[in-house]
């Protein structure tokens, strides 16, 4: 699942066909993704105005002039693909259309944007603007980690008293949003703790130093462009490279870049879990 680097990624991939521009025709060509589309979502995208990008958690937010926002959630292998413009160095032609292409946007400037989604995990509605906090899908979901309400006295408090592994307790969104298993095993070896350890059992002073390094390590996979892992592809169709970054995930018996033990791996929650057994406490 995309986690935030990823998404931020594809968001700002689309900013220079999206943003500012108007949808001239919207296909729809199927009645569902993962769940339902909105009723008459062509005849509502079409002729709108996209006025500003966002990113909530792991969702991309297109706020348009008629009052509505569009919903995009990638889900395991959605891609959102843009063609017609020029990023960068580059010009990106439109391809051919293809067997998954479940709803495209047609921009003014030329510009076209696919979602593409050859397994249907991924998702898309369309939500009033000023109410999208009550939307099922972003109710109650933590502070964005580079926002002002993201800072060590909330997470302090919020993990204070939780019983379970600090490595759940990061992967909860009503925590903090938008991070993922990849990136949690990644904090918690720079941080130096052991992910089974509970969270009311680690010291303030260790909960509060997660702050700055969650930031970090997020900043660095942007940059990065995320890491591309099994459908994960950036909007112009390029991977992203951070996976070569990784200090654990995915690393089972390499040895640990900081002490050379070997990396381990565990299950927590359904999910894996890689960490130093030496370095991380």
């Amino acid at each position: 699942m995309p986690e935030l680097p990823e998404v931020e990624t594809v968001r700002r991939g689309l900013a220079p066909a999206m943003e500012g521009h108007r949808i001239e025709r919207a296909e729809v060509n199927r009645p569902d993704l993962r769940w339902p589309l909105p009723e008459r979502m062509a005849e509502r995208l079409t002729g709108a105005k996209v006025e500003r990008l966002r990113r909530r958690s792991k969702y991309i937010l297109a706020d348009l002039d008629t009052g509505e926002s569009l919903l995009i959630h990638l889900g395991m292998s959605g891609r959102m693909l843009v063609s017609g413009v020029t990023l960068g160095e580059f010009h990106l032609d439109h391809p051919a259309p293809l067997k998954h292409d479940h709803v495209v946007l047609h921009m003014s400037g030329g510009g076209r944007v696919t979602f593409n989604d050859a397994r249907r995990f991924g998702a898309m509605d369309l939500v009033l603007t000023e109410r999208e906090a009550a939307h099922w899908l972003l109710a109650g979901i933590g502070p964005e980690p580079f926002g002002n309400d993201f800072h060590e006295e909330y997470l302090v408090e919020a993990l204070k008293r939780r019983a379970s592994p600090i490595k759940t307790a990061l992967l909860d969104q009503h925590v903090v949003a938008g991070l993922g298993n990849i990136y949690v095993c990644e904090v918690l070896h720079r941080a130096g703790i052991d992910p089974r350890r509970q969270a009311k059992r680690i010291s303030n002073a260790r909960l509060a130093s997660l702050v700055p390094i969650i930031r970090e390590v997020l900043t660095e996979a942007i940059a990065a462009g995320g890491s591309s892992l099994r459908d994960h592809r950036q909007a112009d169709g390029e991977l992203g490279y951070f996976q070569h970054s990784f200090h654990v995930y995915d690393r089972e018996e390499a040895p640990c870049m900081t002490c050379g033990t070997s990396i381990r791996r565990i299950v927590q929650s359904g999910r894996s879990t890689y960490f130093c057994p030496a370095c991380q406490k």
